[in-house]
């Protein structure tokens, strides 16, 4: 005959088999959520770093086709005043000029120069015009 105590046991020894299957899938469950969570913050770490290497590359490609930019438009700014500048003329002319007062009798040298802007026919103003409009 069984007594009162051995029921008892009987049944915690069920409940025990019962519930201890669902706690260890609970501590299983737990334990893969912790693992799989520090492997995403590693994948995210890595990715954060390559993404970070390319904006670096993209910055240093950007500053130096800002640089290149910036030297073309420099070197062809310089060249078309030089073709300005060799193109204009300057006209020197000097001479005496006396002045006289009563009794006083002055000489002075008088200089002069022009400076000629170059000749443009209206064909190269045109063509000069269309040019700029395109670029702008």
């Amino acid at each position: 005959m069984q007594t009162n105590s051995d029921i008892i046991v009987a049944s915690m020894d069920a409940l025990l088999w019962i519930l201890l299957p669902g706690f260890v899938a609970v501590g299983s469950g737990l334990l893969a959520w912790f693992i799989m969570q520090s492997r995403m913050e590693v994948a995210i770490a890595r990715e954060r770093e390559a993404l970070a290497e390319a904006r670096g590359a993209l910055d240093a490609q950007r500053k130096s086709m800002q640089d290149a930019l910036h030297g073309a438009e420099e070197s062809a700014k310089r060249k078309a005043l030089e073709e300005f500048l060799s193109e204009m003329r300057v006209e020197e002319r000097h001479y005496v000029r006396e002045h006289k007062l009563l009794f006083m009798h002055r000489k002075s040298l008088v200089m002069q120069e022009r400076h000629l802007l170059p000749q443009y026919s209206a064909l190269q103003l045109d063509r000069a015009r269309n040019d700029a409009g395109r670029r702008g």
